[in-house]
């Protein structure tokens, strides 16, 4: 019975001590992550990443990690002449394969999303400077002049472009007329440098911002 009590004991440890090597193991594994993503330009800022599954070392023998997970507040997203904070970055990504050495890695699919301000989208909207937009209801942006709201309008998505059109005048555009319709003709701009080689899916306007969803499917992330 000792002797059975004391096999159990041993097990116990060594179980511990396997535990704490994989997460020990996975941490260092999310840290050279972190630092290949912005390395490799995939990336602009230095996210999180949460490789997901235990035990980690199996995964990572197979060279397959079924879900990794990417979060941070330095990412940003360029509109050809500015780049933009991509606030509150959240990024999933499934069936990461990587290569021999970690030299290369493919997602099998990924999907994120992240919130550019108001103010942030007025500067990456060509000649709209002087322009502020805010959230104007579901689909619907409003737009001011010196704090002065002349009109509201829609955006959508098509590819990587973003556009803002169909705008109506109402109050001080609705007096100034010719000169608002001036100012708010359809503006565009496409996004470059997206996070993680993925796509624009959709541009939806909410109370804090632009918010932006992700998606890929076979993408190269690494190599």
């Amino acid at each position: 019975m000792r002797g059975l009590l004391k096999l159990i004991i041993g097990l116990a440890v060594l179980l511990g001590l396997l535990v704490g090597a994989d997460r020990i193991a996975v941490g260092v594994a999310q840290d050279e992550a972190a630092d290949r993503l912005v390395s490799t330009g995939k990336i602009s800022g230095r996210p999180k990443v949460s490789i997901d599954g235990f035990p980690f070392l199996t995964q990572a023998v197979a060279g397959r990690f079924d879900s990794v997970r990417l979060s941070g507040e330095g990412v940003t997203v360029s509109g050809g002449r500015e780049k933009v904070p991509l606030r509150s970055f959240s990024m999933q990504l499934s069936g990461v394969e990587v290569g021999s050495g970690y030299r290369s890695a493919t997602v099998h699919s990924g999907s994120g999303s992240g919130v550019v301000s108001y103010g942030d989208v007025a500067r990456l909207v060509s000649g709209t400077e002087q322009i502020e937009l805010s959230y104007a209801g579901p689909g619907e942006v409003g737009a001011s002049v010196g704090g002065m709201p002349v009109g509201q309008g829609s955006v959508h998505s098509k590819g990587d472009t973003i556009t803002a059109d169909g705008f109506r005048l109402g109050g001080l555009g609705a007096l100034l007329n010719g000169a608002a319709n001036g100012l708010l003709g359809p503006r565009s701009f496409t996004l470059t440098d997206l996070p993680a080689g993925l796509s624009l899916e959709s541009a939806t306007p909410e109370p804090d911002g632009l918010k932006l969803t992700f998606h890929g499917s076979d993408v190269r992330l690494v190599g």
